[in-house]
């Protein structure tokens, strides 16, 4: 592929069309993507190929990564049926069905995905029973911590986030470090979208599926009905 100058995620999706072309012809099952900046144990796919056979709904699939010695999410509280987009598979049916990679510029790609699968009634899934490292810390690549949550903000808004739960969200990355200025920075980029009316690139169902997702678990986080892994396993 051409050499770039400039960082822009919507190569990426480019340099993996370029590769999906490569194997039209051959006959899969399973189609994903990784990123160079990573590493795993050497039964890592052999657990996520496991998962896609005991679960022929399952669509996406992926599992919590760490950077430096911890968990980069608290599952908790994140969201256990996104998968993150360093290491992603999906079963060749599903990936049809979404029509693959949206290439945004901006980033998102990954979110996109694996939302507008669960939207087309696929399961995704992260499995925490594994882990891969990540070597560089998300998001950092040619930014600061605060520029990256600015930006992160900013994604949040052309994603379609709802107000409300950016607002929670900004409060609640206030208590991580850096401390009180990484929410400030990332509500400050969501807002600098709206005052912009950045371009949002996602059909408008997405966006009103993502937002009543987000509704429905801050009102399941508030009434203390977060869902547990052994719930969503007993869904899927």
């Amino acid at each position: 592929m051409p050499v770039r100058t400039e960082r822009d995620f919507a190569a990426k999706v480019h340099c993996f069309n370029a590769g999906y072309q490569k194997i039209n012809d051959l006959n899969y099952d399973i189609i994903g993507n990784l990123d160079a900046d990573i590493t795993f144990d050497s039964d890592y796919f052999e657990f996520l190929l496991g998962q896609f056979e005991r679960n022929p709904r399952l669509g996406v699939a992926g599992t919590p990564f760490v950077e430096n010695t911890s968990v980069i999410y608290n599952y908790n509280f994140a969201n256990i049926e996104h998968v993150s987009g360093a290491c992603q598979l999906f079963r060749r049916q599903c990936f049809e069905d979404i029509g693959g990679y949206i290439p945004i510029k901006g980033g998102g790609i990954d979110w996109t995905a694996v939302t507008s699968a669960r939207m087309k009634g696929w399961k995704a899934r992260t499995f925490t029973e594994k882990t891969f490292f990540h070597h560089r810390p998300m998001g950092t690549a040619e930014n600061g911590k605060l520029k990256a949550w600015f930006k992160h903000g900013k994604k949040d808004y052309y994603l379609g986030g709802h107000p409300v739960w950016e607002i929670l969200r900004s409060i609640f990355q206030m208590k991580s470090k850096p401390y009180v200025l990484g929410g400030l920075c990332l509500f400050i980029g969501y807002a600098w979208g709206a005052i912009s009316r950045m371009d949002r690139p996602i059909p408008k169902e997405l966006m009103h599926f993502h937002r009543v997702e987000q509704m429905q678990r801050l009102k399941n986080i508030l009434l203390g009905r977060n869902r547990t892994v052994e719930q969503i396993d007993g869904r899927m």
